[in-house]
């Protein structure tokens, strides 16, 4: 088969080696796009995406990978599931910034840039909420004492003030304001719930009430997509559009799981376990009541638009 042949577009992945760099890689691949992934750690591969090295920092030949692409993603940042030490801040906040202001400058020096940057951002940018949900208009961005989420929120703002600052103006920018991703690979959250559930540790956690925002994989890769096809720029919630209570996503859980009892977790509970597991709570107590308002303005069908039918089709997957 002529390789040269099989390509309908280009599209640059930095920070592609994780979860969800694995998925939208597959995605592209089937695509037949000619995926290119920017990692530390390089590998060779048996399928037609190609791995090339950078620091996410620096300038370097990586850079030349961008011109003539059509999609630059960038998912480049330590991942936020551990304890927010002073060292941890720092690696979180910096490799985030950093990376994204690199990519601006190998961009700014294309002599054919890409059509469109979709760089990594996240549903925590909005205010802790019980509320009405929020779409792209949203304002409340404060945070809330409750909620624990103030390095969070300061993280999200500095990110996309690092893309808003780019100077790239023949290139669309798009912050993917992303919620919990579902899916079975490294660092999804599904498996840990799942197994949670089958352990009999299925009931609510902390109060129960706190509103989840999530998008099954599969979706996650049309959207990215979509945005791409229908020129869109500026903030995209990335999400499905039904948010549901921590409470009702942990019974369906057990539901689909078929698991009728399953313990709660009372807020002091949760402290413990998160120093033990070395993440913290934040993750389980701020309420992300998030909905996809462009996505769904501009004529986006989901797959799978039920936080129900996302687990049923997830579960099985796992058998």
């Amino acid at each position: 088969m002529n390789t040269q042949a099989r390509y309908q577009k280009r599209v640059i992945i930095a920070g592609g080696s994780g979860f969800l760099g694995t998925v939208l890689a597959k995605y592209f691949n089937e695509d037949y796009s000619r995926v290119t992934i920017l990692t530390r750690h390089p590998r060779e591969r048996d399928d037609y995406v190609r791995e090339i090295a950078w620091d996410g920092q620096t300038l370097g030949p990586w850079a030349k990978e961008l011109d003539g692409a059509e999609i630059v993603i960038n998912l480049t940042g330590r991942s936020v599931d551990c304890r927010y030490t002073a060292e941890n801040r720092r690696e979180i906040l910096e490799s985030r910034v950093f990376s994204t202001r690199v990519i601006g400058q190998a961009i700014a020096q294309c002599e054919r840039p890409p059509d469109v940057w979709l760089n990594a951002s996240t549903a925590t940018v909005y205010k802790h909420t019980f509320g009405p949900p929020h779409d792209e208009t949203s304002r409340e961005m404060d945070s809330a004492t409750d909620a624990k989420d103030a390095f969070s929120v300061e993280v999200a703002q500095a990110w996309e003030g690092a893309l808003n600052e780019a100077q790239t103006p023949r290139t669309r920018k798009v912050a993917l304001r992303t919620s919990m991703v579902l899916g079975l690979g490294r660092n999804s959250v599904f498996p840990v719930l799942r197994r949670l559930t089958k352990f009999g540790l299925g009931g609510r956690q902390g109060s129960g009430k706190q509103f989840v925002s999530w998008i099954h994989q599969e979706d996650y890769c049309r959207a990215i997509n979509w945005i791409y096809q229908e020129r869109m720029d500026g903030p995209v919630n990335v999400c499905a559009p039904n948010p549901l209570p921590n409470a009702e996503m942990m019974r369906i859980f057990r539901e689909v799981c078929h698991r009728p009892i399953g313990l709660p977790a009372t807020e002091w509970m949760l402290e413990i376990g998160a120093f033990f597991m070395r993440t913290e709570t934040e993750l389980i107590f701020k309420s992300r009541r998030v909905v996809p308002g462009r996505l769904l303005k501009s004529g986006f069908t989901f797959l799978f638009p039920s936080f129900r039918d996302a687990a049923i089709d997830l579960e099985k997957r796992m058998e």
